[in-house]
């Protein structure tokens, strides 16, 4: 149980193995998916080529999107392009290695599609079947064009009463299986070989771009969790304030209207509590978010958050993005001292 547990945490605490495990799910979903389709050819001269290519390319087209809207870095990749310098530098070779990163998690379940679709070569002889030189099989010589071209459209359908036991059909369907399946070993092989290069030639080469753009990938998308966490707990301690809030100024009006019960009928009340003054935390590390109580506040936070993103350096001032946000200074109490803090 404790393995199972640290794994879980692994995977939750690294957005990287994250998505090699999605990348792998959907792999596995493309085999399974493969396995129990129905293919089922036309066998029409006009249809055949649009139904085996339609078959052979549609799906990883749907797989690919799949792919970028399960991977949580396309989104972050799209949002460092796009957004405002501020006061960060844009950097372009860390937006072409998560590009990189990203579509290769997501090419993974298409070619997978495309190497069995290959290897199986029931799309490849639907596809193709018509477009077979009928001068490279000697049954076709006593046949006309028009028959041929019927004929040639009927090999996929071994079933059909035109072709069933046919010498011509199984030879045209081994012809065209035998190439659909070289085309996709042929792809295999090449796939391995550029992967085997690209994993030994690497370590040949600096690595300090590498390591640096992989690094800066990796803090823009934890960056951004840390920030959506932030948000959220910010957004439900506000709530929950605002609920006192309302109870405790519906108590006050109630008092107001004379429709508290009265106090010789009840024993002692006891002393209300005072909500905790903003800028305290009481040591839970709720300062900086209590500082921000409301809804102008909010959106300013936000809107400076997306426009200028603070600089990539803790010794900056925090009044070079931080300015604004709000309207009074934060409440200290006597006897305490306001703690410094830096803005990230």
């Amino acid at each position: 149980m404790d393995k199972f547990r640290t794994l879980f945490l692994h995977f939750q605490s690294s957005s990287e193995s994250v998505m090699n495990g999605v990348c792998l799910l959907l792999a596995m979903v493309t085999v399974k998916l493969y396995s129990s389709f129905d293919f089922n050819c036309p066998c029409l001269a006009r249809y055949n080529a649009l139904y085996g290519l339609g078959l052979l390319f549609t799906p990883p087209i749907a797989l690919f999107l799949c792919g970028l809207l399960a991977n949580r870095q396309s989104v972050v990749m799209v949002e460092e392009w796009r957004r405002p310098a501020g006061h960060r530098r844009k950097d372009p070779g860390i937006v072409r290695y998560m590009c990189s990163s990203v579509l290769q998690r997501a090419l993974a379940a298409p070619v997978i599609w495309i190497l069995l679709a290959l290897l199986d070569g029931k799309c490849f002889v639907c596809a193709f079947s018509s477009s077979v030189d009928p001068e490279k099989f000697l049954d076709f010589t006593n046949m006309t064009p028009s028959q041929v071209q019927l004929f040639l459209a009927k090999v996929p359908c071994k079933e059909d009463e035109l072709v069933r036991n046919s010498p011509a059909r199984k030879a045209v369907s081994r012809y065209l299986r035998c190439l659909s399946q070289a085309i996709g070993w042929s792809l295999t092989l090449l796939l391995i070989l550029l992967a085997f290069l690209a994993r030994c030639l690497r370590p040949c080469f600096d690595q300090t771009v590498f390591l640096q753009r992989r690094y800066w990938s990796n803090y823009v998308d934890l960056e951004q969790k840390l920030f959506d966490e932030t948000c959220c707990e910010h957004a439900r301690d506000f709530a929950h304030r605002c609920v006192l809030h309302f109870f405790a100024s519906m108590q006050s009006e109630m008092q107001a209207r004379g429709l508290r019960r009265d106090s010789a009928g009840r024993g002692p009340e006891a002393p209300e509590r005072p909500e905790p003054p903003d800028g305290l935390d009481g040591g839970s590390g709720k300062a900086h978010l209590r500082a921000v109580s409301s809804q102008e506040q909010v959106d300013r936070l936000l809107s400076a958050w997306y426009s200028s993103k603070p600089p990539l350096d803790l010794t900056a001032s925090s009044g070079l993005w931080g300015c604004g946000l709000t309207h009074r200074a934060p409440t200290v109490v006597p006897g305490t001292r306001e703690s410094p803090h830096t803005d990230v």
